[in-house]
């Protein structure tokens, strides 16, 4: 996907904000809730407080161009799924008075309509990239292995309907995010080594398959910003992203942002820890992380170019191109993420 236009400026998120005051009442919400932008990514994020009884919710409204409503109720369908089966404690999509659980904001001024989910507050901090983050990274492999155990037995309803990460979504003709040769600051020189990369992720990937085994719905976004920690419970957020990919492809998106960090190595270890006492992994498995963490990488890079608007890629910007390319370099010579 790629975007015309900045959708989070300063203009825009006063209309959303007018939106969502609006779309209050359908879920009981008086004129004296308080509405709180939360954080702008891929959606925007606000904080519902209703000052009548103290209570709070979370108001996701969807970038425009990204879902379609039935891609929406298919994610809400997994969540309805897997808190029925206690697979995990995932977010909880909450209907308004009428039952409907995707609404429809649409502009008095004539702009495109929005969709919207209302979920259910979740307590909880969310993880620092600074903290000890390794028997957390235990805990997250073992929950992710319970998500694809519960992917690959469950009977999705009719109708479902989910983006497929492959690398054609990641690189290719299809690019979601952008295409990376638009990233923030790629020189001639760095546009070859990722070139290169590329191509490489590609051969390695077609090597080594989409099996069953290897490929299947999967969250596709467990950064740190999608994580609750409460107490000794870690909460799993924000599954806008979900859809077909590899399973391990879960590893990479849990490191998304900070893959150049020294400690990775010893998260990975962690993930593969939690993760096998729950379900097998294959020497196969375990060699393809550096190519998945790779494509992550690189389709972040087109993510942060697409999105300018967005606080976190305005952050990271030109510094999270020239990381990529020295990352990109150590993956041609195998040295990354290396044993």
């Amino acid at each position: 996907m790629t975007e015309a236009a900045p959708q989070y400026d300063e203009a825009t998120l006063k209309d959303l904000a007018d939106r969502v005051a609006a779309t209050l009442p359908r879920y009981g919400l008086g004129p004296t809730s308080a509405i709180t932008l939360l954080n702008v990514s891929e959606n925007a994020t606000y904080l519902i407080s209703d000052a009548a009884t103290g209570t709070h919710s979370i108001l996701r409204v969807h970038r425009t161009g990204y879902h379609t409503q039935d891609s929406v109720l298919s994610e809400l369908a997994w969540l309805e799924a897997l808190r029925r089966e206690n697979v995990a404690e995932v977010i909880e999509p909450v209907a308004d008075q009428a039952g409907t659980m995707v609404q429809r904001l649409r502009d008095l001024r004539g702009g495109q309509e929005r969709f919207a989910v209302m979920f259910a507050f979740m307590a909880g901090k969310e993880p620092s990239s600074s903290d000890d983050l390794v028997p957390w990274f235990e805990r997250l492999g073992e929950l992710t292995a319970r998500l694809h155990g519960h992917a690959k037995t469950w009977a999705r309803p009719p109708g479902f309907s989910r983006q497929i990460w492959d690398v054609d979504a990641m690189h290719g003709t299809r690019h979601f995010w952008g295409p990376w040769q638009a990233a923030i600051g790629l020189d001639r020189p760095g546009f070859a080594v990722i070139e290169r990369a590329v191509a490489k992720v590609r051969e390695r990937l077609a090597a080594f398959g989409q099996g069953r085994d290897r490929f299947g719905l999967i969250h596709a976004d467990l950064r740190l910003a999608n994580l609750l920690i409460d107490g000794a419970r870690l909460k799993l957020l924000d599954f806008d992203d979900c859809g077909f990919s590899w399973f391990m492809y879960d590893f990479a998106s849990a490191i998304s942002f900070y893959e150049h960090l020294p400690n990775v190595p010893a998260l990975r270890d962690a993930w593969l820890k939690g993760y096998s006492a729950i379900a097998p992994v294959t020497a196969d498995d375990h060699a393809i992380l550096p190519t998945l963490v790779m494509a992550r990488r690189i389709l972040l890079m087109a993510w942060i170019a697409s999105h300018g608007e967005v606080p976190i890629a305005r952050e990271l910007g030109a510094t999270y191109t020239a990381q990529s390319v020295t990352l990109a370099e150590a993956y041609l010579r195998d040295r990354f993420l290396a044993d």
